[in-house]
């Protein structure tokens, strides 16, 4: 069973919040490219989507910024499943 996920909107119209019922990260981690992310096992996921440009990650929630002429009703989802199929 996968984890549970929330997505939510930030105050940053390219970011999105992904809060999981798991812990993400115990301290913070940005990656600013997939190359950044490659020894992270989420984070490269992640990036694996077309439209992301960079991932926080803390506690339990990760934060994925988007590039501009991405769009988040075809992101969200992607996104979203991926997190939630990471966590057991």
């Amino acid at each position: 069973m996968s984890a549970q996920v929330r997505i939510d909107p930030t105050p940053n119209p390219n970011s999105l919040k992904i809060t999981v019922s798991a812990p993400v990260s115990p301290k913070p981690v940005t990656f600013a490219s997939p190359a950044a992310a490659a020894a992270d096992p989420l984070a490269r996921k992640l990036f694996e989507v077309e439209g992301v440009a960079s991932v926080f990650m803390i506690n339990n929630f990760v934060t994925v910024t988007k590039t501009p002429d991405a769009d988040w009703d075809e992101l969200a989802g992607k996104l979203g499943g991926i997190v939630a199929s990471h966590f057991p």
